[in-house]
């Protein structure tokens, strides 16, 4: 009998909720508990974040979205009778549970996030040998060289590290292209980043034929190496020096391990972030899914593979075939097809690397499109469910994040929804006002409040519904393809170091343009048709309001389609290091600030001397290097002499950085990855469900207006991408406030 009291407990509660759930009452009565039910979340909150009060919080609001859902499918639907009505109400209905569905997933996927305790550090000679993969396609010579500079310089025994550099833009197939144009492209290429490999320490691949993509590449690699562990870093993903030491040490406690992946960390902001300029003080979009959907997978060992900043055990792989390349998403399906095998994964949360992310909106939905393809691919071609050897936990963990990216349907469906009635008379539900404060309010203010329970200091209110409603319009059409035809997504390499010269439209403006203009034109025919009908008043100030909701979220959005200029091509972090900055016999103590593959900004400490001309000079900057214990130089060229509330600094470029010089830029960038993780905490700042409110509304307000006024002077313009070798001249850019 005891064996059988957990489960008996929880078929307890679940009958005891569901019969709170289904209990008949009024409307007023039901406004009563639903307030009470609140003031409760609110209460309990203030009791503390422990298990016991996280599961209370919960089950409260899971209270209030049963009985959102009972109500709406026992009273609302339209009649059987108004086949258009019934069908369209039908639809919105499938698209509400839909999201209800996904929400009690989620629920099951994050009741308890796992927070991984630090590795153990090995002893050198039990170190397994690792290889790291760089794999690459068409990023610039800089971008390269400083991802294969980090992760030359890991903490590592040095005979149990290998560096590889697959360049799938150098291929065989590319260099002998019947376009002689590409083909010298291609050529010139080839050479330009063996080289870069060789003086970086590293070593050169490449295949063939261009065949299934990134998945392609790095088997081709696999069979050449042959290394215990395998490391992946994307071209942009440059590791601090202790990535390997922080995860090689759990493949030891677990020899059924095949994966440890750590969180993406961006030293650059998404459009979303630039063109709202959030990028110093909100947590980054992909906050939400490391630090809380990962830990959460990783309870149920579901944690997947991202493609990047993690490591692999070379067996696992090969009894599996290598990585998997069905899909265009191959990392997560090789995390799948493992996982069904009965290997088992980690994740461990904390920033190790420093990655690029799309700054356009071109690029940024280019990017997601792929992401979404893919998952839907796994959904048509692997379907979790019914996928062997994975346990159930696993089953719902996999489907919940292939039917995550779904969310572009229902989005679209609860944008349109209320256009049927306002401007064709399509009654999708029944309800008057009372009911819908009473349900369907309390029901968005309960489910609002669980999410900021949840994520709140890793994702502020509405901006989960904004990403959606950015990528919805074009992420619509990819799914459609993909369901017409699973086999044919092909992978696209997005694009980084766009630049943007000029505040622009984005070239993917106009549907966002069209859809705020339809709301608003439906905006203001429920209004006249409000105090015209009587007859409908009811209904039309709920369907009124629900546009209105659309209408703010398509206002902020008009912000994120108006691009914002962004000259910097070289995304800096934040640091402190002491250092030595010689011009001609003067030297002068200083500190490094900020730094990028670009150039740094210094600040002299002390006293400096009177009639120094440093203007446009080209000095030494002398910098201590923990790996080798002695220091490096750097040429520098002085470009810009500024001060601010700290006092005086100076704007410096590197003057044709060396592979000693890309070392010395790894070293101060990348040598503890506690710059990056202080950088991520103070981002973290939650807002409560009010401020996080009155802030959607005044970017809807203002971002608008600056939309609007952008696209009646300008007309869409192009980002461009640096050329390579390009670095711009600090002396034209601002100073930049983000790592201040």
């Amino acid at each position: 009998m005891p064996a059988f009291t957990p489960l008996l407990r929880w078929i307890a509660a679940t009958i005891a909720m569901l019969a709170l759930a289904t209990a008949p009452i009024g409307v007023t009565a039901e406004l009563a508990l639903g307030s009470a039910v609140i003031v409760a979340m609110f209460a309990v909150k203030r009791l503390g974040s422990g298990a016991v009060q996280r599961h209370v919080y919960l089950a409260l609001g899971t209270l209030i979205v049963l009985r959102y859902v009972w109500w709406r499918t026992t009273e609302t639907l339209p009649p059987i009778d108004d086949l258009v009505g019934f069908s369209a109400g039908l639809t919105l209905y499938v698209a509400e549970m839909f999201c209800v569905g996904m929400l009690f997933i989620s629920l099951f996927v994050i009741a308890d996030p796992l927070q991984r305790p630090p590795a153990r550090r090995l002893k050198p000679e039990d170190c397994p040998s690792v290889d790291v993969f760089v794999p690459s396609y068409d990023e610039s010579a800089e971008l390269v060289a400083a991802t294969l500079a980090a992760a030359t310089t890991m903490d590592w025994p040095a005979d149990k590290l290998r560096v590889h550099l697959l360049d799938d833009g150098g291929t065989t197939q590319k260099r002998n292209a019947a376009d002689p144009v590409a083909a010298a492209e291609s050529e010139a290429r080839h050479h330009e980043m063996k080289a870069l490999a060789e003086n970086l320490g590293a070593i050169y691949l490449t295949r063939e034929k261009n065949v299934s993509a990134k998945a392609g590449n790095l088997n081709a690699a696999l069979a050449q190496t042959s290394g215990d562990l395998i490391a992946v870093f994307d071209a942009d993903h440059a590791p601090t020096h202790d990535f390997l030491q922080e995860t090689v040490g759990h493949f030891a406690e677990d020899p059924r391990l095949f994966l440890v992946q750590t969180p993406h960390f961006f030293l650059n902001p998404d459009p979303i972030e630039k063109n709202l300029v959030t990028w110093a003080r909100m947590p980054s979009e992909n906050e939400m899914f490391y630090s809380v959907i990962q830990r959460g997978l990783d309870r149920w060992n579901a944690a997947f593979f991202c493609g990047s900043a993690a490591v692999l055990r070379r067996s696992a792989l090969e009894e599996a075939g290598g990585f998997s390349g069905i899909s265009i998403t191959e990392d997560c399906e090789t995390a799948l097809d493992l996982h069904s095998r009965g290997w088992t994964s980690r994740f461990v949360d904390k920033p190790m690397i420093a990655g690029l992310q799309p700054e356009t909106l071109a690029q940024f939905i280019g990017q997601r499109s792929r992401w979404c393809r893919g998952m839907v691919q796994i959904l048509m071609m692997k379907n979790p469910l019914f996928k062997s050897g994975l346990s159930m936990a696993q089953r719902i963990a996999y489907l919940s994040s292939s039917l995550f990216w779904l969310f572009p349907l229902p989005r679209a469906i609860f944008v349109v929804a209320p256009l049927l009635y306002i401007f064709f008379g399509v009654k999708l539900y029944v309800a008057n006002v009372h009911e819908f404060v009473a349900y369907t309010v309390i029901y968005m203010i309960v489910n609002m409040l669980m999410q900021n329970h949840l994520y709140g200091r890793v994702r502020w209110p509405w901006i989960s519904e904004l990403y959606e409603y950015i990528q919805m319009p074009y992420l619509t059409r990819a799914i459609g393809s993909v369901v017409m035809n699973p086999k044919k997504p092909t992978f696209n390499v997005t694009a980084k170091g766009v630049v943007t010269e000029e505040a622009r439209l984005s070239e993917l403006a106009k549907p966002y343009f069209v859809i705020f203009a339809v709301l608003a034109a439906a905006s203001v025919v429920a209004f006249q048709r409000f105090f015209a009908d009587p007859e409908i008043n009811d209904l039309m100030l709920v369907v009124g309001l629900w546009n209105t909701f659309n209408l703010v979220i398509a206002g902020v959005a008009l912000g994120v389609v108006a691009e914002r200029p962004e000259r910097r091509r070289a995304q800096r972090l934040d640091v402190a290091h002491k250092a030595e900055f010689v011009i001609g016999d003067t030297v002068l103590p200083v500190v490094v600030e900020d730094i990028s593959i670009g150039g740094v900004r210094l600040r002299p400490l002390g006293h400096v001397p009177a009639g120094l001309r440093l203007a446009g000079a080209v000095g030494t900057l002398i910098v201590g290097v923990e790996r080798t214990g002695g220091p490096a130089h750097v040429t520098v060229r002085a470009r810009r002499i500024g001060a601010d509330e700290h006092g005086v600094f100076w704007g410096m470029q590197f003057d044709r950085l060396t592979s000693a010089g890309y070392r010395v830029v790894a070293e101060v960038m990348y040598g503890h990855a506690s710059v990056l993780d202080r950088f991520r905490e103070r981002r973290r700042s939650g807002k409560s469900l009010v401020s996080g409110t009155a802030q959607f509304l005044r970017w809807a307000i203002g971002e608008s207006g600056r939309a609007v006024q952008l696209a009646a002077r300008r007309k869409p313009g192009r980002a461009s991408l640096p050329a390579q070798g390009e670095l711009i001249p600090l002396a034209t850019v601002e100073d930049d406030r983000r790592f201040a």
